[in-house]
């Protein structure tokens, strides 16, 4: 019998009851009990992310996906889609699969179905228990959760110099800088593919191109064409007919005969990108783009003396505004009004713009900085760094952050620079997806 319950409902019902903590039970009689519900993604892949579940077996992290049937996981062809492998808990109304769901890997996937939940957890849930963190200005005066938020801040922040320290051990230090920058590009939905991009494109092939004393129209072309190219993202390489890339042909011509002409190191494949559900400003093609153009305007001593430098002088002017400066990337030539080969977008002024350029100065070049002051003996650097870092000012709110604050019921007047954002971002990752709430001085 047809289900009058949409997708939708089912969602409201779970997140209710799933903030209860309650113990329930598989449809195979496994019992579970949800310690962190995750967040809504909003993208590509589950419904939920981040989530931990407490199992006979231990805890399992990961994503949920909610449908109205158990049926609708193979209708919907998530057992052949990679995005859905990591998937731990699938939470259904109504259970009417023959088979159990399983992932693309050939894992298995646990099934909750809600109609099967004892009273009073059917339906929608009553009495609802929310996470212990919740309404914690309740419980604590807002300097003390000020205090927490810039020491988890400050953990972040020489958590990151602290990896990049151990890369600096192993890599040169322009390749280093290169691939923190290539990851922030990548933004969450392409992190790990920009890393792998970065790996089988380096540093040094893309600066002798800046530094070849070609003009700017070529070494831009011939950047993006390796990169691009590299990515699997051309035209050619995904397919896409020359009726759709028309009158817009001339730039996309040109990387293609530069790729086809290049001796270039193994392609990535197409299907390994995020494409679906990603802003047009942050599409992976478009953000190649930005690097290309970074590099170039970095070309007179190079992008890591040149950051250095501008690192240096902000440290001395206790000013973060020149920083922000250096990093934004004016959009020009296709990619001004262009997110995508033949996909036009309305004309956008940068590539990088200046509220992901201060992402990146707070997410990369200041600890990056501060890892290399130390790796090159240089502790008076570092003091200017973290200074820097401590007073720099709130940047602007990513999804995540907004889950956090909502999750905690924080307004962003106590959550009001960089440092406890970061601190709320530390939070997250270490505490809330590792199904540590007890640990947490904010759980109470």
């Amino acid at each position: 019998m047809e289900s009058k319950v949409s997708e939708c409902q089912v969602v409201e019902m779970w997140q209710r009851l799933s903030s209860a903590g309650a113990e329930l039970c598989s449809t195979d009689g496994r019992p579970l009990r949800i310690v962190y519900p995750g967040r809504a993604s909003g993208g590509q892949g589950a419904d939920f992310c981040d989530a931990v579940i407490e199992t006979r077996q231990g805890n399992a992290k990961g994503d949920i996906e909610v449908h109205v049937r158990s049926s609708d996981w193979l209708a919907h062809r998530h057992h052949r889609n990679p995005a859905y492998n990591t998937v731990v808990l699938h939470v259904v109304l109504q259970d009417d699969a023959a088979i159990a769901p399983y992932l693309q890997n050939g894992q298995s996937v646990t099934t909750i179905a809600l109609e099967e939940c004892p009273s009073p957890y059917r339906g929608l849930a009553a009495g609802v228990s929310p996470l212990p963190c919740s309404r914690v200005g309740e419980r604590l005066s807002d300097d003390k959760i000020g205090s927490f938020l810039d020491d988890a801040g400050d953990e972040r922040f020489t958590g990151r110099a602290a990896q990049f320290m151990e890369d600096l051990q192993k890599i040169e230090a322009g390749q280093c800088l290169y691939q923190g920058l290539m990851e922030a590009l990548g933004y969450s939905q392409n992190k790990l593919q920009f890393q792998e991009l970065a790996r089988r494109v380096t540093f040094h092939a893309l600066e002798s191109i800046s530094q070849s004393g070609a003009s700017k129209e070529e070494c831009l072309a011939r950047q993006q064409a390796l990169l691009m190219g590299t990515a699997g993202l051309l035209p050619s390489q995904r397919h896409i007919s020359n009726q759709r890339i028309e009158p817009d042909g001339g730039w996309v011509d040109c990387l293609e005969k530069l790729w086809a002409e290049s001796a270039h190191p193994s392609e990535m494949s197409p299907g390994d990108w995020h494409l679906f559900k990603v802003r047009p400003v942050n599409f992976p093609v478009r953000r190649m783009a930005a690097m290309s153009y970074l590099l170039f305007s970095f070309r007179g001593n190079g992008l890591l003396e040149e950051s250095l430098g501008m690192v240096g002088k902000a440290v001395a002017n206790r000013s973060h505004k020149s920083l922000e400066d250096g990093f934004t990337v004016a959009a020009e030539g296709y990619w001004s009004d262009h997110y995508d080969f033949g996909r036009s977008c309305r004309e956008s002024p940068t590539l990088v713009g200046r509220g992901r350029a201060a992402d990146i100065v707070v997410n990369v070049i200041l600890p990056f900085t501060l890892a290399w002051s130390s790796f090159s003996s240089r502790p008076g650097l570092s003091e200017g760094i973290m200074e820097l870092y401590r007073s720099y000012p709130r940047l602007e709110p990513n999804a995540l952050e907004r889950h956090m604050r909502r999750q905690m019921g924080l307004g962003s007047s106590l959550v009001n620079s960089a440092r406890r954002q970061q601190g709320l971002l530390h939070i997250y990752k270490t505490l809330c997806t590792q199904g540590l709430c007890r640990r947490c001085p904010l759980s109470g």
